[in-house]
């Protein structure tokens, strides 16, 4: 960058590195997914991520399993009645247009004004596969949350039903935030129109971070009892994914860390020290 200007200024850029490494993927001719959007939203600046990125990053192959991790999670609980979706943290995400979805699917997105904007500017000459709104919410505000929650769950227009089985999710969200927003967060959830929480879960990850780039996005957030913490909450996991597991099984995981795949793995409800990252749907409890 020029100036001095940092590569991430703030917790929003970073979807553009996510993106990035979704565009990386695609263009993989043993692709996991296609996301013919994802260089775009990515720009330069993205790309840039990636190159200054550590070397535990080399591919991205956290981002790239838990991509495809979540859009089988989400396919499951569509099979399994879901009618809604409510990504909340959205940020330059794609899937209602590259996954294969109901035309008459309600999915709604949330994030800061400001990205929210500049997406739908980006994507103005796409078409999403199934109704998409777009909302500016400050999902810290538990004001601004809760007023978002009514409008997302209910009718949305003449041709849409209230959510009866809706799916929340929030990928690389919670871990940004402090502590007492993300219990904020799951108590405006405890909804009964809200079947499912779709989350990326990690402990002790804060090496896969390591260099000055993530200065202005610093982790605040990794539970030490893993997903025990969100059980304390009232949800109770119905699918826990080890994410290099999940590496190692779709031919991603580099191959100095690929040895520890075949080890037993750490409890994700008491990880202790041992660093883990997951991908979980939780149902309300």
């Amino acid at each position: 960058m020029t100036g001095g200007e940092a590569l991430i200024s703030n917790v929003s850029d970073t979807a553009r590195w996510v993106a990035a490494y979704r565009a990386i993927e695609t263009a993989r001719t043993d692709a996991l997914f296609d996301d013919p959007l994802a260089d775009r939203l990515a720009g330069e600046r993205g790309h840039a991520m990636v190159a200054a990125a550590p070397r535990i990053m080399r591919g991205g192959w956290p981002v790239v399993t838990r991509t495809k991790l979540i859009d089988d999670l989400i396919a499951t609980a569509i099979g399994e009645g879901c009618d809604r979706v409510l990504n909340l943290a959205a940020g330059l995400d794609t899937r209602p247009y590259r996954l294969d979805l109901p035309a008459d699917f309600v999915w709604v997105e949330a994030d800061l004004p400001a990205l929210t904007a500049e997406k739908e500017a980006a994507l103005a000459d796409q078409k999403p596969h199934c109704t998409l709104i777009r909302r500016g919410v400050d999902l810290a505000d538990p004001a601004a949350l809760a007023k978002f929650l009514d409008t997302a769950l209910g009718p949305l227009g003449p041709e849409n039903s209230p959510a009866a089985k809706a799916l929340v999710l929030t990928e690389g969200l919670l871990m940004y935030l402090e502590e007492e927003t993300v219990r904020a967060i799951a108590a405006a959830l405890d909804r009964p129109e809200i079947s499912w929480w779709v989350m990326d879960v990690t402990v002790s990850m804060k090496r896969m971070r390591s260099g000055s780039m993530f200065d202005n996005a610093p982790l605040r957030f990794e539970p030490a009892n893993g997903i025990r913490f969100y059980e304390d909450l009232g949800w109770q996991p119905v699918e826990v994914e080890h994410l290099l597991v999940h590496a190692r099984k779709l031919n991603r995981a580099p191959w100095y860390l690929r040895p520890f795949t075949y080890l037993p793995q750490p409890n994700p409800r008491k990880p202790g020290r041992n660093p883990w990252s997951g991908v979980v749907r939780f149902q309300r409890t």
